[in-house]
């Protein structure tokens, strides 16, 4: 669970000035108000004035309308809310986290050596059958967390196995639910287990696929833990075929083996005319690549639309962010696990997460570091197919009012997250979700 170096080149950013109207102050009933009901794009209108998006030195008012930022007037019924000067910028994407394994909000767990994948899939049906929370309660405590942190959407890996069922599917599944006015979520059908080497997950995963609680079936690694390459790939791209499902698939492997899988996988999704439909987490082979070898496969991921996740492990194995951009390939940033027993580490914070990318990565220009925030807001939402909150007229109204005065200054000082906005309306407030 980690990622290879996010080279010192531009990936995107920026934000649209919008003009506005006169406004009351912010206060807790208001955001109360705000944070009402549980429509994804409510048929309201609010203007949150005073405020400076992307990190403008002057302040204007933003209109939302139905969710969306709006060049228009504002409506003469708009809700009004003053943001006091504050620093506007989008919302966070988490492209990858595990929060059906965590033991967040609860007490403190005492890990112990582990020598692989194997021993760690052991010590999670501990902790599962150890806690006296269930799978729901647990996750939706992280992932409410994650909102109050600025986080707008994640994609979900629940472990599915024979020492689960689909417990642990039904219970980030109802904790979406719950939290489906302030965050949007996908989840993945994870076989932490192996899908050839645990018997009775091969079925599982087709029940989950099934069930319509999934949007995506995954895999881990095919070679070194599954040792069935063709048998594990045949199986879950067979599942996501069938069923109108994605592939999110685990890649740990560092060498040629990592390299073997990712071709099987290309051809897959070339076979199954299933572009723009896969993706990869990890992928710690690609930072090994000589340069040849890393252009041609971008190039080949790039041409079928096959998605990657990064995790910021460390310097050697953060994913080359900025080559693969090159080639059209979309990359998102996540948490991985939080909490759990594989880490004592983690905070489903992904403004801290781009702070590591940046760190790891060692930029220092102001550029680099918007590129770094660029790829926590955008990236993530590129691999999920959502809309990036960039401020323009249409865009998601999902961002973030913050005491900042830059990006570069919010990456690297990580400032409070005062008002949280989902589709429009203020869903936390002073890291305490409404």
């Amino acid at each position: 669970m980690v990622p290879p170096p996010l080279s010192r080149r531009g990936v995107l950013a920026g934000a649209a000035s919008l003009a506005g109207a006169s406004a009351t102050a912010f206060t807790p009933a208001a955001a109360a108000a705000e944070a009402g009901g549980h429509d994804r794009h409510p048929r309201e209108s609010v203007i949150f004035k005073n405020v400076r998006p992307g990190g403008a030195k002057k302040a204007v008012d933003l209109v939302v309308v139905d969710g969306r930022i709006s060049d228009r007037p504002a409506p003469r019924n708009a809700r009004i809310i003053d943001g006091g000067g504050r620093l506007a910028l989008p919302t966070l994407v988490d492209a990858h986290i595990h929060p059906d394994k965590t033991t967040w909000g609860g007490s403190w767990l005492s890990r112990k050596p582990a020598k692989g994948i194997a021993d760690y899939c052991a010590q999670d049906v501990e902790v599962f059958r150890s806690e006296r929370r269930d799978v729901g309660e647990r996750a939706y405590g992280l992932m409410a967390h994650a909102v109050t942190r600025g986080t707008r959407a994640m994609r979900a890996h629940a472990d599915v196995a024979p020492a689960y069922g689909l417990k642990g599917v039904e219970g980030v599944a109802e904790a979406r639910e719950r939290l489906s006015h302030a965050l949007d979520v996908q989840i993945v059908g994870f076989p932490q287990h192996g899908v050839i080497r645990t018997p009775g997950t091969d079925k599982l995963l087709e029940e989950a696929a099934r069930s319509g609680l999934v949007d995506m079936i995954g895999g881990i690694d095919p070679i070194s833990f599954d040792h069935a390459l063709d048998e594990q790939l045949d199986l879950v791209f067979r599942l996501a075929d069938r069923y109108g499902v994605g592939v999110d698939i685990h890649l740990h492997d560092r060498d040629e083996k990592g390299v073997k899988v990712l071709r099987g996988i290309i051809e897959r999704t070339r076979a199954l005319s299933l572009r723009g439909k896969v993706t990869v987490s990890h992928v710690f082979c690609l930072p090994k690549m000589s340069e040849g070898d890393l252009e041609s496969m971008a190039a080949d991921l790039g041409e079928l639309d096959i998605a990657l996740t990064t995790v910021a492990p460390n310097e050697s194995l953060v994913l080359p962010i900025a080559k693969l951009r090159e080639h059209g390939v979309r990359v998102g940033l996540g948490s991985d696990g939080v909490r759990d027993s594989w880490s004592p580490f983690g905070n489903a914070d992904m403004l801290h997460r781009t702070h590591i990318l940046g760190w790891v990565t060692d930029v220092r220009l102001d550029a680099e570091l918007e590129d770094v925030f660029a790829v926590g807001a955008h990236g993530g939402a590129d691999v999920m197919g959502l809309g990036r909150a960039t401020f323009e007229p249409g865009a998601p109204a999902d961002f973030m009012l913050m005491r900042g005065e830059c990006v570069p200054q919010v990456v690297v000082d990580m400032p409070g997250r005062d008002v949280v906005v989902h589709g429009g309306r203020v869903v936390a407030r002073g890291g305490e979700l409404l």
